[in-house]
């Protein structure tokens, strides 16, 4: 019995090597941005897949990995249970299980593509570099898609990120794993021309950021004032407190400013009143704007359909336009297949009863005067790169409106904002972001916070709008360049393998 139990500790410790790289390699995201020990722990998982003897011991050292790194960056998922802990709390540790062990499938996936296409441990690591990049664009789509913290966003904030600007949100992850398999991918000699090749990579990619960032930004002349009444959310919809966060954005929308305004906006879900011409609510919203446009979140309905909407209204109080959430968040805001339920009776679930919200017809430029053409996103809209770049018209201005209530404290709202960021260097526009608890703020088309509120306080910024970009290379193409590229790697692999077997 002794030799068995000796066995496992080198296996049990493997595991605990890869389930620890994923956990390190988060250190790259919000709020911590330490790509300096992300990037070496991706090489070190990557690392892992050198000597797995079969397709199975490939599968489970991606998927723990994954589920490092997973964990990492998506334990918030527990917070919404616990705003009303006494009847949801107890599924919380259900919910994260399931999102950790199904998002590390993607990796898991990716680690066993590798170990197929690679015939010996240097073509198993540099497999890697195609198939997780595949992975990562699958999360981005696949069951209505959620790129949170993707490999690449660990340089936000680095002038590294401004090559998405160029080659997406997924050719930064290409670039990112190229860099780190490079690093591991060889011994020998080989190590030290390969290592120079990370290090070319790094410095082109860089030198090219730097030399981005160095171009001035210019100004609109024209003022935006983001509100953030910090309405928490176990108090948000309580009837005792709705007037007040509703005055609270009146007043803090009303008060005086040092430069003329000629935006205003308010976040997800401002107000509980809904959408109706017939109350007062406008009335006192464009007495409180004073003439400047006003744009906020509201819920507004159809018939028995509801809709999580962002709505405009001008000087005069009235309805500029409306725009509608076309990507919801799935069992957050709609059942999958609720409306085909209802078909055979059970309508609890069914959005065309008004059991959830139904979904916008997509991705939609409003004219605002005096501004020009703002493309909205609420909440989780945000991350998907694909819907920002699915407007029929390019805007002048991104506004994101958004409740990060739901999440607390944790380090959800800093990854969100860090998500709006990248979306502004990929489009080269500003972003205006307005959130209920925080974190709001204006971002230049470059990808930096001009000017912010911090999490948890109630206030108004003023901030200068910056001028949008020409259209980048990434705002031309979207994904499209990306798939030449894996199908490229995925073929010579492929070739090589066929070659080694032959």
């Amino acid at each position: 019995m002794p030799a068995p139990i000796a066995g496992k500790r080198p296996r049990l410790m493997r595991a605990a090597f890869c389930l620890l790289a994923g956990l390190v390699a988060a250190a790259g995201q919000a709020p911590f941005h330490l790509w300096w020990l992300a990037l070496p722990a991706w090489a070190f998982a990557l690392w892992q897949i050198r000597d797995a003897r079969d397709l199975k011991q490939a599968a489970f050292r991606g998927w723990l990995v994954g589920a490092g790194y997973v964990l990492a960056t998506h334990h918030w998922i527990v917070s919404p249970f616990f705003v009303d802990a006494a009847r949801h709390g107890w599924m919380a540790p259900f919910a994260l299980l399931a999102m950790v062990s199904g998002i590390a499938l993607f990796f898991g996936a990716a680690y066993v593509l590798a170990f197929w296409l690679g015939r010996g441990p240097v073509t198993r690591v540099l497999a890697l570099i195609p198939a997780l990049t595949l992975t990562e664009l699958g999360r981005a789509y696949v069951l209505t898609g959620f790129p949170w913290a993707l490999i690449g966003s660990l340089w936000v904030g680095q002038p590294l990120a401004q090559a998405s600007s160029v080659i997406g949100p997924h050719g930064l992850v290409f670039l990112t794993l190229a860099i780190a398999a490079l690093l591991v991918a060889f011994r020998g000699r080989g190590a030290l021309v390969a290592g120079a090749g990370a290090v070319v990579l790094f410095g082109l990619a860089t030198g090219y950021g730097m030399q981005r960032l160095q171009a001035p930004v210019a100004q609109t002349g024209k003022t935006v004032r983001i509100v953030q009444p910090n309405a928490a959310q176990h108090l948000k919809w309580r009837r005792d407190m709705v007037d007040l966060f509703f005055t609270r954005q009146l007043d803090l929308t009303a008060q005086s400013s040092e430069r003329p305004l000629d935006l205003i906006l308010w976040p997800e879900t401002a107000i509980a009143y809904g959408l109706s011409p017939d109350s007062t609510v406008w009335d006192l919203q464009a007495e409180a704007a004073q003439g400047v446009p006003l744009l906020f979140g509201v819920q507004r309905s159809i018939g028995r359909r509801w809709y999580n909407s962002l709505a405009a209204i001008g000087a005069d109080g009235g309805l500029l336009g409306t725009y509608d959430k076309h990507h919801l968040v799935p069992f957050g805001e709609y059942v999958p297949y609720g409306d085909v339920l209802e078909l055979i009776g059970i309508s609890s679930f069914a959005a065309q009863a008004g059991n959830g919200y139904s979904a916008g017809p997509g991705a939609e430029v409003l004219a605002v005067p005096g501004i020009g053409k703002v493309l909205p996103l609420i909440c989780y809209e945000a991350i998907f790169p694909q819907d920002v770049g699915a407007a029929q018209e390019r805007a002048d201005l991104l506004i994101q409106v958004t409740n990060d209530a739901w999440f607390g404290g944790t380090v959800m709202p800093r990854q969100h904002l860090d998500q709006a960021r990248l979306r502004a260097v990929e489009q080269g526009l500003p972003v205006a972001r307005s959130a209920n608890t925080g974190i709001s703020a204006m971002i230049d088309p470059y990808g930096r916070v001009v000017a912010a509120l911090p999490y948890g306080q109630a206030g108004a910024l003023d901030a200068a709008l910056p001028a949008p970009l020409l259209p980048t290379v990434y705002a031309r193409t979207g994904d499209w360049p990306i798939l030449p590229l894996l199908v490229v790697g995925f073929a010579l692999l492929a070739l090589r393998r066929r070659a080694n077997t032959g």
